[in-house]
């Protein structure tokens, strides 16, 4: 669509292509949530009932990129600011990292000290997830957001939303 506009009516829009997001604002749902929330809640709900083990879905294996949402609103206005073409341009870290290591980045922010299990019987998904954010890195772009960062900020704002005060 945005390049339809762009060709027929001239007019100056970018398309761009987040990778997967996790931040303020996320949902947190139990049953329609992403990774990020799913296991930012799954872990905090353990946590706090005293669990032994978290079983996270698949087999861990899958490598996945994560992007902090305040990263993506900075590389949108350096886009709009340094860029105006037809091409889409990825937006993301450009690392990926594999769900097991996820899930242990999100059980210690989290606080969580249990045992974390895997159930290959849920499927993983695609084996790799990862974008190409070369033109973006060309345009004098980079997120700042560190993985570790970004999920405590994330947890703090899942806490916040569920009426906790903050514990990281």
């Amino acid at each position: 669509l945005v390049e339809a506009y762009r060709s027929q009516y001239g007019a100056d829009f970018i398309n761009v292509m987040p990778t997967n997001l996790y931040g303020r604002g996320d949902n947190y749902h139990p049953e329609y949530s992403h990774v990020v929330a799913a296991l930012i809640r799954r872990f905090h709900e353990a946590k706090v009932a005293g669990a032994d083990k978290v079983v996270v879905w698949g087999t861990g294996t899958p490598r996945r990129e994560f992007l902090h949402v305040d990263d993506l609103a900075d590389a949108c206005i350096h886009l709009m600011k340094a860029y105006s073409d037809r091409e889409l341009v990825n937006i993301g870290t450009g690392e990926d990292i594999t769900i097991a290591d996820f899930a242990r980045v999100v059980a210690a922010t989290v606080g969580y000290t249990g045992a974390i299990g895997f159930d290959a019987s849920r499927p993983d998904g695609t084996p790799r997830k990862l974008l190409d954010v070369s033109r973006l890195a060309k345009l004098g772009w980079r997120a700042s957001t560190k993985l570790e960062d970004g999920i405590r900020l994330a947890y703090q704002a899942y806490l916040s939303e569920i009426g906790e005060p903050a514990e990281c």
